[in-house]
Formats: C-alpha cells, structure tokens, sequence
C-alpha cells in the first residue's frame, strides 16, 4: 500500500491510500474535533465539528479523502470559532445540565467544549421536552440529551444487527426513535452491554445502576483529554483492521 503525504497547519502527515484526512490526521497524533465521527464505522459528516480548510475550501475532514500535497488548516482562529458556535448550539439545543448528568467527565460533547474553551452560550436556549424512556430495566434513554450523532443507529445496525435505534423528522423536528411494537425501549432487543451502548458521545443513553460510581478525579476525561482518548480509540482500531 503507498504511502504519500499532505500537510496539516505546516506539519508533513504521511497517509495510506483509501485514508480520509481525519484518519490520516489522528494517526499522526493530530486532533481535529468531532463528535460523529468514530474510527469503527463508516463516516457521514453530519456535525460538521471536523471541518477542516483544504486549499482554501472548507470541508469535513471525516469524509474528505486524503490527497498528496494538500495544504490542510486545522488549528486556526476561525474555524476553533465556528465549532466553538456549534458545540455552543449543540448545548442550546437540548437539555445539557452538565453539574447534574451522570456521564459528566465521561462526555464527548462536554470534553470537546472544554477543549475548544467554551465558556458559555450566547444564544437563547430552546429547553425542549422530548420522551424520556424509562421502560427497559437496564437502560435509559433521554432524548433531551440526544445529539442526533447517528453512532448509536450505526452501532446498532453494523455491530449489534439489531436495529434497534433511527432518526425520525426533520430539522428541529428530529427525533430518535426505537424499533419496536410500542416504539419503547422496553419492548426492543437493546441489551446495556451492546455496542450502542458504548459509542453514545452525551448522556443519551445511561446503564442503570451505574450513576455517579466513579468518583471526580477519575472520570475518563479527569485523566486524560478529548485529543488524548481520540488517539487511543483510533490507535485501538486501526491496530484491529490491521489484524495485530
């Protein structure tokens, strides 16, 4: 397999053919931020967070195959800006009350507010009431929390083959929703050890019973930043697809 190079903000990144630049990029120790995004699954680009600027056009870098002698800007005022707005709308969007969420420290979506040095947010906030599923015994879904990521609907389908979760409307409309007879958790073949339980970046979906266990100090992000977990789980993939 060939192996040729680009640049991310001046720094030579050399790639593999079939790479997309996000792939590229946290193989070489790069981070660029997401939250769609996952090393396991087939990218959509549908959070735009990884938006990187590629000869002067922006483009996901999640999608966005990597191409010898491009000139990638990442860690730039702007585009820091931009993400930093939509992590800011992510929040305003739904209901995330980070002193009381049982997956504080253990969130993507509060980790990579952090990082992008989110101090607040300016725009009026919608305080939604979307259903919240209590009916399975070992789950539970609040889909005021929900981002609309889609990982837990790919987890679902590629890895679990149950099927269990899709998305539903449109625009502020959107909705997750849960396959079956009463379109409740309770009623659907979800187990809290499937994949879809693994891969929900926000406190959408919660194992019962595990509220709080960790202590502060010893959450997944007290111990190490959003950059440093990404480069694991993409190091922990890519050592898997290579069958090491």
């Amino acid at each position: 397999m060939s192996t040729h190079s680009f640049t991310i903000d001046d720094q030579p990144v050399s790639f593999k053919d079939g790479q997309t630049i996000i792939q590229a990029a946290l193989a070489a120790g790069i981070f660029i931020p997401h939250l769609c995004y996952h090393s396991e699954f087939k990218p959509h680009g549908s959070c735009r967070l990884c938006t990187v600027e590629i000869n002067g056009r922006k483009m996901p870098a999640c999608t966005t195959p990597a191409a010898a002698g491009q000139q990638v800007l990442n860690h730039t005022a702007e585009l820091n800006g931009l993400r930093r707005i939509l992590v800011q709308m992510l929040f305003i969007e739904g209901n995330h009350f980070c002193p009381s969420c049982e997956k504080s420290g253990n969130c993507r979506l509060q980790a990579t507010g952090y990082w992008l040095q989110m101090l607040d947010t300016p725009f009026p906030h919608f305080f939604p009431r979307r259903e919240l599923d209590a009916s399975h015994p070992d789950v539970l879904l609040d889909r005021d929390r929900c981002i609309f990521c889609e990982l837990c609907v790919h987890a679902s389908r590629d890895v679990d083959h149950k099927n269990v979760f899709a998305l539903s409307g449109r625009g502020i409309h959107t909705r997750l929703i849960v396959d079956s007879p009463s379109g409740k958790l309770g009623d659907s073949n979800l187990s809290a050890t499937d994949k879809a339980m693994q891969v929900c970046p926000t406190g959408a979906l919660l194992t019962r019973g595990e509220a709080f266990h960790t202590p502060i100090g010893k959450r997944l992000y007290d111990q190490q930043s959003i950059a440093e977990s990404s480069f694991k789980t993409a190091a922990a993939t890519f050592k898997e697809q290579a069958g090491e």
